[in-house]
């Protein structure tokens, strides 16, 4: 047994392409459109699994766009996504700047939770050790829901 993706449905493709590949750090790795299904499937992946996904199309992020307009809730019932990151607050500066709510800020330098557009829960976790704790990141509250 092989794990192979993990699909999403989106609301706005192209605000989760944003979200996911230009602030998260994401690499689309194939694409399809089924006209006669009426949907677009993008692939992505993480640069470290970039290759192997391409190669063996695992692990990747699948995400699901279907054309005609539905309503996505409860996507704090899906659980959440997670990734490492090599600088935990250099990621979530990043998404904060791209317009992203820091929802769990990571105030230990280890762990923090954000949402994309369509409300998915994603952990960030840092790479290795937690790095010292550090501002704005050790006083700022939490925002919402993770």
């Amino acid at each position: 047994m092989r794990y192979l993706h993990t699909m999403v449905r989106v609301s706005d493709l192209d605000a989760s392409l944003h979200f996911y590949r230009d602030l998260l750090g994401l690499i689309e790795t194939r694409r399809m459109d089924s006209e006669k299904g009426r949907f677009t499937l993008v692939y992505l992946s993480t640069p470290h699994d970039e290759a192997r996904a391409r190669a063996e199309r695992s692990p990747e992020l699948e995400l699901t766009y279907n054309w005609d307009p539905e309503d996505y809730t409860g996507g704090r019932n899906f659980g959440h996504l997670a990734y490492k990151v090599d600088d935990i607050y250099g990621a979530c500066q990043r998404l904060m700047d791209g317009g992203v709510t820091i929802n769990r800020p990571p105030r230990d330098g280890y762990m923090a939770f954000v949402r994309s557009p369509d409300g998915i829960s994603i952990e960030l976790l840092q790479e290795g050790e937690a790095l010292p704790p550090a501002e704005p990141w050790a006083s700022m509250p939490n925002t919402g829901s993770w």
